[in-house]
């Protein structure tokens, strides 16, 4: 059965107050703050709206389920500053308020840390991805994740340099983790009221091994796939009550200069079809949430189906879409799922659009390698050999154009979109490439990807037209 359709509002909804939880630097546990304070919120009976800045599929997925128990029932939305125009962004924003009573955004990376850094040539302070920027412009506070390991008071000096680094970004609390004890909290307590006098001082959590969670070379391990996801976040919600005054986080969120929600959601791409079969499970599981609300809402039926369950997409689909995920940990269930091949190679001989990104493009080619060097037969749509053997770090935005028509549009419709991956191509055989490309700083990065016919697919993730 398709998807049900995303619920509209009939009328205009006030905005919701919101924070922003962002940090110094990554592996600064804002993640895991963000998760605690969710779940600690939705226990209090509130509804809670989740967002996280930037590229990411993986956190939203822990966010939608801290916010499970909450009546809201909302996915995690990505606000991304780079890739989105202004009006996408905004009303992506505006869509959580509705039926929510307080918006807790995620970070990504440092505070300052966008696609092209301040002093470098194009760095634009409205449009460069980072979470500060996306704060000055939706007007939302910033409470600091600090990890204390190692600091005493220079913690202080360390949050007055975040609160002086932009005027137009308001850093309204600061959460210190990882302490050492009550003496140690009291003098991170006494530094930040001595230097960031401004800084509400929200709590301080001890060093708590519960507190890790299990990563990969993507990041952490999907919450799908986590043992006993509901016991970690009530544990870690216990602990944010414990230490965390909560009202006094309440008390700092606002509206800031969101408008109120849309009455249907935004199309961040046109949709491939009208009845678009995707495929989804722990193989295939990096979706962005809006873009499938927003192909329901242009009229397109969303039919999702698992390859690793050997489901074969729908047959009567009139576009087929393989989103990123972990195919290469799965490499040898897909060569073996004989339904799933079989139906994507009927997808594509009557005609339908099919197309793959990043992980789905490794399935569309003739082979991938896994990490132990055995080779397993993929679809043999494209003509691409991948190997996760031999790895290799790709990362960044990415300005796509496309070479040739496309389920997306025609040739030369521009695309943004993100690319991270540690696969290495093989061989990408003759063929028409898709996309010439660019980086978020204007780099020629070439013609990549692979399009034959109406099957196409290639490394980025595309974010938005």
């Amino acid at each position: 059965m398709p998807d049900p359709r995303p619920e509209v509002s009939p009328r205009p909804v006030a905005p919701t107050p919101g924070l922003i939880l962002a940090a110094p630097a990554s592996g600064s546990g804002k993640t895991t703050m963000t998760l605690a304070l969710v779940r600690a919120l939705v226990r209090r009976g509130l509804r809670v709206a989740t967002a996280k800045v930037g590229p990411d599929y993986i956190d939203p997925a822990f966010h939608a389920a801290a916010a499970r128990a909450s009546n809201r029932g909302g996915a995690c939305v990505n606000l991304d500053g780079w890739a989105m125009a202004p009006p996408l962004l905004e009303a992506l924003a505006a869509g959580l308020s509705r039926n929510a009573d307080v918006i807790l955004c995620e970070g990504v990376m440092g505070l300052l840390d966008g696609a092209v850094a301040p002093g470098q040539p194009g760095h634009d302070p409205v449009t460069d991805g980072s979470t500060a920027a996306l704060a000055a412009r939706l007007g939302w506070p910033v409470v600091l994740v600090v990890d204390a390991r190692g600091m005493a008071a220079s913690a202080g000096a360390l949050v007055r340099g975040f609160v002086g680094a932009r005027a137009d970004v308001d850093v309204a609390g600061v959460i210190f983790t990882r302490i050492g004890g009550p003496a140690h909290a009291e003098t991170l307590r006494a530094a930040t009221k001595a230097l960031a006098p401004g800084v509400a001082v929200l709590g301080a959590l001890p060093r708590d091994e519960a507190l890790t969670l299990p990563s990969r070379h993507l990041g952490l391990v999907q919450a799908g796939e986590h043992p006993d996801l509901a016991a970690f976040l009530d544990g870690a919600a216990a602990l944010a009550a414990r230490h965390i005054d909560l009202d006094a986080l309440l008390a700092l969120a606002r509206p800031g200069r969101v408008p109120p929600p849309p009455n249907t959601p935004p199309v961040p791409l046109p949709p491939p079809g009208q009845r678009i079969a995707v495929a989804r499970d722990e193989a295939f599981a990096f979706s962005y949430p809006a873009t499938l609300d927003g192909w329901r809402a242009a009229g397109a039926a969303v039919v999702p189906f698992s390859p690793l369950a050997d489901e074969a997409p729908a047959a009567d689909a009139d576009a087929v879409v393989l989103p990123g995920g972990y195919p290469e940990l799965h490499a040898g269930r897909l060569a073996g799922a004989g339904r799933f091949l079989d139906g994507l190679r009927a997808a594509a001989a009557r005609g339908a659009a099919v197309f793959g990104e990043c992980g789905g493009y490794m399935v569309l080619g003739h082979g991938l390698t896994d990490a132990d060097g055995h080779r397993h037969a993929m679809a043999g749509l494209l003509p691409v050999e991948t190997s996760f053997a031999q790895r290799r770090l790709h990362l960044g935005y990415r300005h796509a154009t496309a070479l040739g028509p496309t389920a997306f549009g025609p040739a030369g419709q521009a695309f943004r979109g993100h690319e991270f991956h540690y696969a290495t191509v093989l061989d990408e055989g003759p063929g028409e490439a898709l996309f010439g490309v660019r980086t978020a700083r204007g780099d020629d990065l070439g013609r990549v990807g692979r399009r034959a016919g109406r099957v196409a697919g290639s490394f980025i993730h595309l974010i938005a037209g």
